[in-house]
């Protein structure tokens, strides 16, 4: 039997991508990865290198000035995301937390926020209860859901933020920086919630340059420089236990 050549492809795959902003601002330059699915991925670097564009590459949120980019052994770009059937699929399939929790709270209470995402899924409205009510339970956030989100602290707005997203029941789970602003409890309350979403077999990646949260969350390390270039790929071992090259991505 002829086996499809898609079936062990990378979830994401990115061949020579690069990015510039407007105004000729580079931030990727010629990337190229890959993204297995159900691993623990951090794209690792110091500010300004690039690893956030390059996050909402991964996201459909930005698109490659060059180069290309597959998802499950698929070519996307802009055209494929006006498909509103693949579009709808991929966001549900796909989850990004902001590094900012206030770029992505905007309703009135924390119930309305975890409501959101699922009321847009054809969900009947039994369904959206039970998944607003798992999230609230899941992230021990029940007393905050009749708050208004602007209200909370950094710690709580974070909860929150992946509380909305774990309505969706992602596949793929998007971290930008998800340590920045947060108190230590905090910070190994994170890593212990992604530690778990990966044990249940999604697929994580972190873009950040906290080496602790890479120490403990991480199956493979990407390395970006402030080249914008991805100078290293290993575990993250080989990546954190070599100080010459932490040292020139300017992260110690």
């Amino acid at each position: 039997m002829h086996q499809s050549p898609l079936i062990n492809a990378p979830l994401f795959k990115l061949v020579n991508v690069s990015y510039t902003y407007e105004g000729a601002v580079l931030a990727l330059d010629n990337i190229n990865l890959e993204v297995h699915s159900g691993e623990k991925l951090v794209l690792l670097g110091s500010n300004g290198c690039g690893k956030s564009t390059l996050l909402k590459v991964l996201d459909g949120l930005y698109f490659p000035t060059s180069g290309e980019i597959y998802y499950s052994g698929n070519a996307i770009n802009e055209e494929k995301f006006r498909d509103e059937t693949f579009n709808a699929a991929f966001r549900a399939r796909v989850g990004l937390v902001f590094q900012d929790s206030d770029v992505q709270l905007f309703l009135p209470t924390v119930l309305d926020e975890l409501a959101f995402a699922p009321l847009q899924m054809d969900l009947s409205r039994q369904q959206v209860q039970e998944r607003v009510e798992k999230a609230l339970q899941t992230l021990h956030i029940e007393s905050l859901r009749n708050r208004a989100p602007h209200q909370l602290s950094g710690g709580e707005k974070k909860k929150v933020a992946l509380a909305s997203l774990l309505t969706l029941e992602p596949d793929v789970w998007l971290f930008d920086e998800p340590s920045a602003g947060l108190d230590p409890r905090t910070v190994a309350w994170l890593t212990e919630f992604i530690n778990q979403q990966g044990a249940l077999g999604k697929t994580i990646i972190l873009a950040t340059h906290d080496l602790e949260i890479t120490r403990a969350a991480a199956d493979r390390v990407y390395l970006l420089n402030e080249d914008h270039r991805l100078s290293s790929e290993g575990t993250p071992t080989e990546i954190l236990s070599n100080r010459e090259l932490l040292h020139s991505a300017n992260l110690i």
